[in-house]
């Protein structure tokens, strides 16, 4: 027996590839297929099944282009309704893959199918436990997603994740391994630890949510403090779980090349937003006007879905030599399926091309120092409220990233203001969607607030509730 974690650093997201005795199971699988297929081939292995532990929010699932190549059965807990041909399993029902078996737990709460699958080894000891976003570790799966399609309130789901962890996790063994579906920096979590495996033993010894004295205290400490869902949360679980374009035609499509002229006139006739997915640096000393900067570098994918509203928004992509391919397969894992082309040679072509081209007024950490008039300049922080709340540029506004689309339309366009992250990454996208909006009347800060912290810049971790961005002030 092997089991495998493949973690996606970008989706801070695990998937798991079983295999025993000529047989396979893979578990939430990534959108692209064919690392699967390879691996499959080379180990010599049949996949016999693909388990889902819920309708993903965050990714679109690789579960449909892997049940056709494959002819291997897709199975979800109970409750699951699919659009396609799937096993809704019963709660406790086994399934054998070589020697092992799995046991499907279900564990509803974060959504009403969402189960964990137990491991039970070929000498019938329960060895390991695929806990889905019913566990994570250091956290538990946010009960606010599924309220709607459960029409139920995020407490009564708050109260089932209760009843699903305390009845059937906690009786496990403590020397079984849990596998989440999640780590640090998923919006599917609030508190979850940068570790990837665990003992359940360890869980219940350290994770918070498992160590409420009561029903009431529990759905206080998990609902407590959770920020809005990522818009495109709902669109990727309809995806997930009514069907979508095959990987192979995503990427044929997106993959056409176009010259200068070409792009020019697809931006003009589509409706099509540019994403320009080189690094802020480079970014920041040219590119077409009105693109967008989100960075391959980061986490690219996640931000692209919280700041673009609709996963059908078409897309025309500006990229570093051969990073297309990588661009439009990460758009994919988040269900932004509709690329319709990249600049052939990069912004190199643009510029050679004679075209215009734009900039960002990009300062470093030392001039803003030197520049700024603490308590009469303004300076917005859009990192998350708990980096600014940790410590901030003193009278700072807190204007998250994630929020930009809300407090954009606050800004006084004739009055300069500063604009920083943590280290440049953020503040750069937030750079790019202030000037595609016409807002020009700011320096964006190099190195962010990891950088300006080693300067003279007065600094403070008090949080005053005032300071709100006034309304085009």
């Amino acid at each position: 027996m092997t089991i495998e974690q493949i973690y996606t650093g970008c989706l801070a997201q695990g998937a798991y590839y079983i295999t025993s005795n000529g047989e396979a199971a893979i578990i939430d699988p990534l959108r692209e297929t064919q690392p699967y297929m390879a691996r499959l081939a080379k180990d010599g292995v049949k996949l016999k099944y693909i388990f889902e532990t819920h309708f993903h929010a965050d990714f679109v699932s690789g579960h449909l282009d892997l049940s056709r190549q494959t002819g291997a059965a897709i199975v979800y807990g109970p409750n699951a309704t699919c659009e396609f041909d799937c096993i809704s399993a019963a709660d406790n029902q086994l399934f054998e893959v070589g020697n092992i078996k799995i046991k499907v737990l279900h564990t509803p709460g974060h959504t009403m199918e969402s189960s964990c699958f137990l491991l039970i080894d070929e000498n019938g000891k329960d060895t390991a436990l695929f806990s889905g976003d019913t566990l994570f570790l250091g956290d538990v799966g946010r009960p606010d997603l599924a309220q709607k399609a459960a029409h139920l309130t995020q407490d009564q789901l708050a109260g089932m994740l209760y009843d699903s962890l305390y009845t059937k996790i906690l009786p496990l063994a403590d020397d079984i391994t849990v596998y989440p579906a999640h780590g640090a920096g998923s919006a599917c979590g609030k508190n979850m630890m940068k570790e990837t495996v665990d003992s359940l033993g360890n869980q219940k010894h350290m994770n918070y949510a498992l160590n409420q004295p009561n029903k009431e205290s529990f759905i206080k400490a998990v609902t407590e403090g959770l920020l809005p869902p990522p818009a495109y949360f709902g669109m990727n679980v309809a995806m997930n779980k009514k069907g979508y374009d095959s990987f192979d035609d995503v990427l044929k499509r997106g993959m056409k090349a176009l010259n200068a002229a070409e792009f020019e006139v697809a931006a003009e006739t589509t409706g099509a937003l540019i994403l320009d997915t080189r690094a802020p640096g480079v970014f920041t000393n040219g590119f077409i006007p009105q693109s967008v900067n989100i960075g391959l570098s980061g986490d690219f994918a996640p931000w692209v879905g919280a700041l673009i509203v609709d996963v059908k928004q078409p897309l025309l992509l500006v990229t570093d030599e051969n990073k297309q391919e990588e661009a439009v397969t990460r758009l994919s894992r988040v269900g932004f399926d509709n690329v319709i082309g990249y600049l052939d040679g990069g912004f190199n072509t643009w510029v050679n091309a004679g075209k215009e081209t734009d900039k960002v007024n990009r300062i470093t950490a030392s001039e803003f120092a030197a520049e700024v008039n603490i308590g009469e300049d303004k300076v917005i922080d859009v990192r998350k409220e708990t980096e600014y709340a940790a410590e901030h540029v003193q009278d700072a506004y807190s204007k998250p990233l994630a929020y930009i689309n809300d407090w954009v339309n606050s800004i006084d366009t004739n009055e300069h203001f500063f604009l920083h992250c943590a280290g440049g990454y953020r503040s750069m996208i937030a750079a790019s969607i202030l000037q595609a909006r016409g807002i020009r009347n700011f320096s964006e800060v190099e190195g962010g607030f990891g950088a300006i912290a080693k300067t003279d810049v007065p600094r403070t971790n008090f949080v005053c509730q005032s300071k709100v961005l006034p309304q085009n002030a």
